[in-house]
């Protein structure tokens, strides 16, 4: 019996020390240099997102911003057309939205519509929105979102032509 209790005593210990605290996207520490790739010193635009490329600079993106949260995947006709990212720059405190599309879905679409931001759930509201209208590029980036403090997500949207509906999707949700 005083085994049990001393076991109980030591867990209950253990979860005042862990704590129950959340972080807001962007505030606590970074994560450690070896959770996350170091930033791409080059400038070419990537599927991981890049925050040097010429799409990403000209739309305001920190250089230092790294991922957030989990890829999200928009889809059509079964198979995957674009990936969404969130990102989140330290220095600026500020996140984006991204969106990359994929070659295959370009191989066989021109002209389509995209969107991407970031959505306050706080707000109610997507933040950062930009939108491009029968393009065939292959990288976007939402403007600079002050939503730091926010719990938020990204959200992207393809619309190719001819389809009724517009596929979008939301990476997980930061706090």
């Amino acid at each position: 019996m005083r085994a049990r209790k001393t076991a109980i005593a030591a867990s209950a210990c253990a979860f005042v020390l862990l704590g129950a605290g959340s972080a807001l996207a962007g505030t606590g520490p970074a994560p450690a240099p070896d959770a996350r790739k170091a930033a791409p010193q080059s400038t070419a635009p990537s599927a991981e997102g890049n925050p040097r490329s010429a799409k990403a600079q000209a739309a305001g993106v920190c250089s230092d911003a790294y991922q957030i949260g989990t890829t999200a995947y928009i889809d059509r006709k079964g198979a995957h057309a674009a990936s969404v990212k969130q990102f989140y720059s330290p220095k600026c405190k500020k996140n984006y939205g991204y969106v990359w599309v994929w070659q295959s879905f370009r191989d066989k679409v021109k002209d389509y519509d995209v969107s991407t931001g970031v959505y306050s759930y706080a707000r109610d509201e997507i933040v950062g929105q930009d939108w491009w209208n029968k393009t065939n590029l292959q990288e976007f980036w939402s403007l600079p979102a002050a939503t730091a403090s926010e719990c938020t997500s990204a959200i992207g949207q393809l619309r190719a032509p001819g389809d009724a509906l517009t596929g979008q999707a939301m990476t997980s949700k930061r706090c």
